[in-house]
């Protein structure tokens, strides 16, 4: 578990013992009334930032406890946050990272929210998520190959975005995760999106429990794979409007669940495709291809197949036996040649005929031009959307039961929530993606409008599926269109009863504060003196070195903490071999990371001169300044004993070792003058751009490192010292090896106009 640095910690560390703190945490308490959070304080924050970056936020999106202050949109179990439904909201933004800080999340649902950006990677880190649903927005960029770690998902769908690149599979990437990794996930919904390359054959096997694959409206290429026919509960696929080419593989016949079959608008090529294993197969659609050869519907074909469109193909030959149902073949040799005339006229997609809800013997209602009446007679504003029917398995639209069956399953589960006026369907259509499209209207009981609360609730009926569409529908998107205003002023008698409340909750809240504020200003300056003192002979504080199993190391942003075990691995236990360096603090090793990575770990000995303070000083100076001449501070190791500091590894060693002939390089004047410029560079940064300046003190040539381009590396920081002031009057009276000489200073400016 993380260690939390609390207000109590706080209060102590800047003076206030522990008696004065419960006194001053019951005031607080009795004065604001505050009680404990019932979210998590990590997933508090999480949530929060996530919506730090959005332009409009739920309304009651307030305080730092989502769980307690029921924050619409938001569902928790045990203090965790379980589930995120938000949709239509238009919440304008991006999907940051942080989602990935909600470990017990399993649904997360922003549909229609008007997001821009990418899918965060973040996502592979909610090991319990079950239904990602992300349609409907405007989301770039490629699927994260990080989905492969979503063991539970069963749901998918990035429908309607402009997500592209490839499809990941765990053999293209070095995490070893795609959506092959999936073999629980039931729905695959991509289609509408830019999606582009083969598909995968690493995707399918037999243990998937895929039932809908729908990736239409893309810009997949390349042929299907055999391995497609793996996916034996497959009920539905979609793979129409994309580039395909080739033929369909034999094994796609052991796809014996699938009622669907949709490859119009690819450029595939070869004999119709045998299929009479797929016994559930109800509507087929292969048109717009070049598929060649003879159809002979006397071969076993689906006895439950409704529709075949085999428009604009090659097909020179049609046997339909006594198949009486709706097969389409205009444009081929066929019906050129004159075949029969039932099957070659020129059709397309049955259209709906008008519908609408039918309403009660209203007298004429005259309601106002932004409201609507609704099939009851009352004047109001509907919430209002459009449900898009992916895969409908009816052909006969004038049947208006469907519809009206549509309107009966959203009534019931609307008023499941709260009391509803009525609900309306109106003008089925079919889109250009032969969606079948319905607009809704659902009208409030006994009111003009909604309020916020319960238009997130009703679109999340929709984007959670809660509400079940009648049989032959299948999956949908639902689009709820902008409502017309979430608010409801409060009445003026609400607001004067609740203005005494405020007023005193604010006097006592700035009292509060201002008790707060005297005693911890008073608690700092009794403390200043003393601390200042103690810093100078203690050093690292209550950091002790001797005791490691209670030692804090310092709180620095930069460098790393690494502990003694793992040094001791990365340097094989400080193996003489891996010894590149040594001095009076003691040697320098060479060590390697799990990835490969080389660093150095300077490791001081017990009886090294280098005390505590200068430890502590090289940290701080190396973790504030930041050169390509000055060597990088990557950690540093605190415990057991030991002081130890990690840098980037410098191959060629320092320049003593070259100018003496040791290492084997051969310095010409040429690099020896490069060599004194990149240190004169370093030096000159850290006395004159550095804030607040700082002196070396200790230059010599076996502080300066050569990299791997003799590129001079400025190291050991241990005795330097910040300059007062401005930096540039200040003599140290000590002999500790040098300030910037007036040498380094005319070499650095002869290198700014080199």
């Amino acid at each position: 578990m993380k260690n939390r640095f609390t207000v109590r910690d706080f209060a102590i560390q800047i003076g206030i013992d522990q008696r004065w703190w419960a006194c001053l945490f019951i005031l607080i308490v009795q004065i604001l009334g505050v009680s404990a959070a019932e979210t998590l304080p990590d997933e508090a924050i999480a949530l929060t930032a996530l919506a730090g970056n959005w332009n409009n936020q739920p309304h009651n999106w307030v305080g730092m406890d989502p769980c307690g202050s029921k924050w619409v949109g938001i569902t928790c179990t045990n203090s965790h946050i379980t589930m995120i439904v938000l949709s239509g909201a238009k919440l304008n933004g991006t999907l940051s990272g942080d989602i990935g800080n909600l470990p017990e999340l399993e649904y997360l649902i922003l549909v229609s929210c008007n997001f821009v950006g990418t899918i965060p990677a973040e996502l592979g880190n909610l090991p319990k998520l079950g239904m990602l649903s992300l349609y409907s927005n405007n989301l770039r960029g490629e699927i994260p190959a990080t989905i492969g770690n979503l063991s539970k998902l069963v749901w998918f769908d990035i429908a309607d975005n402009q997500i592209s690149g490839s499809l990941p599979v765990s053999s293209g990437n070095n995490l070893n995760l795609g959506l092959d990794n999936l073999t629980f996930c039931q729905h695959f919904h991509f289609g509408k999106n830019n999606i582009s390359g083969s598909l995968p054959a690493q995707i399918f096997n037999s243990n998937m429990r895929l039932i809908h694959l729908l990736i239409d409206s893309n810009n997949l290429t390349g042929s299907i794979p055999p391995t497609l026919g793996l996916a034996n509960k497959l009920e539905a696929l979609r793979l129409d409007k994309n580039r395909l080419t080739g033929s369909v593989p034999p094994n796609l016949n052991n796809l014996t669940s699938l009622s669907e079959l949709h490859l119009s608008d690819n450029q595939l090529t070869g004999p119709l495709p045998n299929l009479t294993g797929m016994n559930q197969l109800t509507y087929l659609y292969l048109k717009n291809n070049h598929f060649n050869g003879s159809l002979n519907l006397d071969a076993g074909y689906s006895s439950q197949l409704i529709l075949i469109d085999l428009q604009n193909n090659d097909i020179d030959d049609a046997s339909p036996g006594d198949y009486s149902k709706q097969l389409l073949l205009s444009g081929t040799p066929y019906c050129n040649r004159g075949g029969n005339s039932k099957f070659c006229s020129s059709q397309l997609p049955p259209s709906p005929p008008p519908f609408s809800t039918p309403f009660e013997n209203c007298p004429t209602t005259n309601c106002p031009s932004d409201q609507e009446e609704s099939p009851t007679c009352n004047c109001s504003y509907p919430f209002a959307g459009t449900l898009s029917f992916r895969l409908y398995t009816f052909s006969n639209m004038g049947n208006w039961t469907h519809f009206t069956a549509v309107e009966v399953n959203i009534d019931k589960q609307a008023r499941q929530l709260f009391s509803i006026d009525s609900v309306s369907v109106q003008n089925p259509r079919l889109d250009g993606n032969n969606y079948l499209d319905v607009d809704i209207r659902i009208f409030p009981a006994d009111k003009l409008r909604f309020n916020y609360s319960e238009i997130i609730f009703l679109s999340n009926m929709f984007s959670n599926k809660s509400f079940a569409a009648p049989d032959g529908f299948g999956p949908y998107l639902f689009i709820p269109n902008p409502y017309v205003d979430f608010t409801v002023p409060p009445s003026p008698s609400s607001k004067s009863k609740r203005l005494p409340a405020i007023i005193g909750g604010t006097v006592a809240s700035v009292v509060v504060v201002a008790v707060i504020a005297g005693l911890v200003i008073y608690a700092i300056q009794q403390r200043k003196e003393a601390k200042k003192a103690k810093e100078l002979s203690q050093p690292f504080g209550s950091w002790d070195r001797s005791n490691s199993s209670n030692s804090i190391p310092p709180q620095l942003r930069g460098p790393r903490v690494f502990t003694f075990d793992d040094l001791k691995k990365f340097t094989n236990n400080f193996s003489e071999d891996n010894s590149i360096g040594s001095g009076g603090y003691g040697k320098v090793y060479r060590a390697a990371l799990r990835d490969g990575t080389l660093l150095a770990v300077k490791r001081a000995q017990k009886e090294s001169t280098q005390g505590a303070h200068e430890f502590k000083t090289e940290i701080e100076m190396l973790s504030r300044v930041h050169h390509r001449n000055l060597v990088s501070l990557i950690g540093f190791c605190f415990e057991q004993g030991e002081q130890m500091l990690v840098y980037e590894y410098i191959p060629n060693g320092n320049l003593k070792e070259s100018l003496t002939g040791k290492s084997g390089i051969r310095l010409d004047w040429r690099r020896r003058l490069r060599i004194a410029l990149g240190a004169a560079r370093g030096l000159a940064y850290l006395h004159e751009l550095a804030d607040p300046s700082i002196v070396h003190r200790d230059i010599k040539s076996s502080n300066i490192l050569l990299d791997h381009h003799l590129n001079a590396k400025v190291s050991d920081f241990g005795l330097s010292r910040q300059l007062s002031g401005d930096g540039k009057g200040h003599i140290t009276t000590q002999v500790k090896g040098t300030m910037v000489s007036n040498l380094m200073r005319v070499m650095f400016l002869y290198a700014s106009f080199a």
